[in-house]
């Protein structure tokens, strides 16, 4: 059996904490969505969109809380160049459910490794 099946994340990784909780909300556990932590919803907003995307974030730059469940703000490499400076990367701005699914993601920003933004 492969290792992804073992796990049953079907991702070939090993669970995660997260992974246990999302699971265990899933599953009827005893512990409500709202419990769930800004590194879970972090972790969750990344990997889901990685998998849309196909392509992996490179980290994620803001968290919140809502009624709903969770937004996130994440930065994803979109095209590699050298210098890495030039490198092209995305900012997609991602809506989570309180259980962690994915609900809705856009593409709100689009610049080079190098760029700094001016102050507002």
């Amino acid at each position: 059996m492969p290792a992804s099946d073992k796990n049953g994340t079907g991702s070939g990784r090993r669970r995660s904490r997260g992974d246990d909780i999302a699971r265990q909300a899933d599953s009827g556990g005893t512990r409500k969505p709202a419990a769930h932590s800004a590194a879970w919803a972090m972790r969750s907003a990344a990997g889901q969109l990685e998998e849309l995307l196909g392509r992996t974030p490179e980290s994620v730059s803001a968290i919140r809380p809502t009624e709903e469940g969770w937004e996130a703000d994440v930065e994803v490499l979109e095209l590699e160049r050298v210098p890495e400076t030039t490198s092209v990367l995305g900012t997609y701005h991602v809506t989570l459910s309180a259980r962690g699914e994915l609900l809705a993601y856009e593409r709100t920003r689009r610049y080079t490794r190098g760029q700094i933004d001016r102050r507002r």
